[in-house]
Order: structure tokens, then sequence, then C-alpha cells
């Protein structure tokens, strides 16, 4: 058995889906994984271990992966949709398999990450909706505005520009870089203009925002199987467990199932960067009463 475990906030939803993230990528790349949240008593500032058979280094095997990965939209074969970004490549897919209805429009295609020999990551968690009951967790905006592969493509430049296996391996919800876009899952990047009593787009000649690109990717990822669990629009709730628990268990554990593991919960609170009922921005994190 291969481990390795690297540094969380409890308090950053996005680095607890990515450390979700971090499981999914592993079982794809590496073998069943298992899981872990190392914290003792009430801490937040903790590290989680990942587990695979063999010997390989997970976390080697997917900073490998993800250096190298392209980000593709998913079409159904025999569609005439195709990514409307023209840097974006698409990809069709048997409709047997294919993991949602048609969309509507081309901005809202899935996406995969490939790599060169193949390998393939899924994230798709913005197509789900009410035919299948669950949240899409969907935080940035307009169905026909920017797509879901193209932010990947932007997380995957971003990283692109470092060695990943020296430059974040110790701590890769660490590594920060310049991003104009992202999935809106780590909370250091955006901002809710009130709050800050001005908007950073009137001064992008002389402020470019750093973001965190392995979060914004590796959240994705975690959320392709899983969701936090949804109070109403602004509102989310997420657990956490230190059970070492196989990723069927560590995605129920992550919307707040209650399937005998002790947990901590916590509520995620957003809101709206611009014009309400479009993008929403995490604001904050707050743990409720636990009794683990």
């Amino acid at each position: 058995m291969a481990e390795v475990t690297v540094p969380v906030d409890l308090l950053s939803p996005g680095q607890v889906f990515a450390c979700l993230g971090l499981m999914e990528a592993a079982e794809i790349l590496c073998g069943p994984a298992e899981g872990q949240f190392l914290y003792e008593a009430n801490e937040t500032g903790t590290r989680f271990r990942l587990s695979v058979p063999g010997v390989a280094d997970p976390l080697r095997d997917i900073l490998a992966f993800l250096a190298e990965a392209e980000a593709v939209a998913l079409a159904p074969s025999g569609s005439n949709l195709e990514a409307k970004e023209k840097d974006v490549s698409t990809m069709q897919e048997h409709p047997g398999i294919y993991p949602c209805p048609q969309p509507d429009t081309p901005s809202a295609l899935p996406a995969i990450l490939v790599s060169s020999d193949r390998q393939r990551v899924p994230i798709s968690h913005w197509v789900d909706g009410t035919h299948v009951g669950r949240d899409n967790v969907k935080f940035w905006a307009g169905a026909g505005g920017y797509s879901g592969a193209a932010l990947a493509r932007d997380a995957l430049d971003a990283v692109g520009e470092v060695d990943l296996l020296n430059s974040a391996y110790a701590d890769p919800f660490a590594l920060a870089a310049p991003m104009t876009s992202s999935f809106r899952f780590d909370w250091r990047r955006d901002y809710i203009p009130i709050d800050i009593g001005f908007s950073l787009n009137d001064h992008t000649s002389t402020h470019v925002m750093n973001g965190y690109p392995l979060v914004e990717l590796l959240a994705a990822i975690g959320l392709e199987n899983a969701r936090p669990q949804r109070i109403d629009k602004l509102t989310y709730r997420y657990a956490v467990s230190h059970s070492c628990l196989p990723t069927v268990l560590a995605r129920a554990v992550l919307g707040g199932g209650a399937i005998g593991f002790p947990m901590r919960t916590f509520l995620m609170n957003l809101g709206w960067p611009g014009k309400e009922g479009q993008a929403r921005r995490i604001r904050y994190a707050l743990e409720e009463q636990n009794n683990e």
C-alpha cells in the first residue's frame, strides 16, 4: 500500500472537494483508493491521507497526469455540437454511455481530461439537474457563456506554467497562479465587489488575480460522483470524517450522509458577486455543532 498526505483547510470547501478529487483521480490512474482526514479534536488546519495499492506514489501520478492532460469537450455522436472556444477540442461519445441528455448549447457540454496515453478523467458535474435529482453545484455564470471545458483548459494552462512535481507536491492546494477564470471553488481568488468596495474588473491592466488551479481542477473531479447537500441557493452542507474510507463511502460522507462513521459538518455560505441568479461565490464556511 502506497500513501501520501497533503495539507488541507477544512474551512475551505474547495479544498475538501479537491481531496475527494484526489481519490477519484487515483481510482482511475492508480487503482482502488482510500482517504482519511487526519484532524484531531476541532482543528480545521489538518492533513488528508490518500492510499492506493502497490508502491506507486498516487500524488505524483495525479500531478504527472495533470501536467500533460488536455481538456476536451464531450458531445454525443451524431450531433453537430462542438466547443464554441476555437482552441478547445471536441470528442464524440456513443449516446449509450453519454453522461447526460444532449445539451441545448455547446457551452453546457461535459468535459474530460485526456492524457497522451489516452487515460481519461471526467469532469461534468455541471450537466446534472432535475433529470437526475441532484444539484449541479455550478457557481460560474451563464449557460450561454464560457464553457466548463474552457474553464478546465484555463486551469490546466495555469498549472502547465510550473513544474508540478517540484513546485506543488508538498502542498498542492497552495499552488497559486494568475487566473482570469475559474470554476469558483476557491474563495481565495473570488470576491464580491460590494464587500471590498470596488470591482477588480475595472483594474485589469494593473491587477491580475491569482487563483489556485489544482484546487479548481481537483474539486471539479471530486464532484463527479458526489455533491454537498444544498440547503438553499446560497447555502450548502458538506462533511468530512477521520475514518479511513474507500472512495464510494467518502462520496456519501461529503454530502453529509449518515452511514455510521463519525463526521464533522460545515455550512458553506455563498454570495452574488454580480447580478442575482447568475454567478455565485463562496464567502465562508462555518462548522456546525458536531458530536463525534
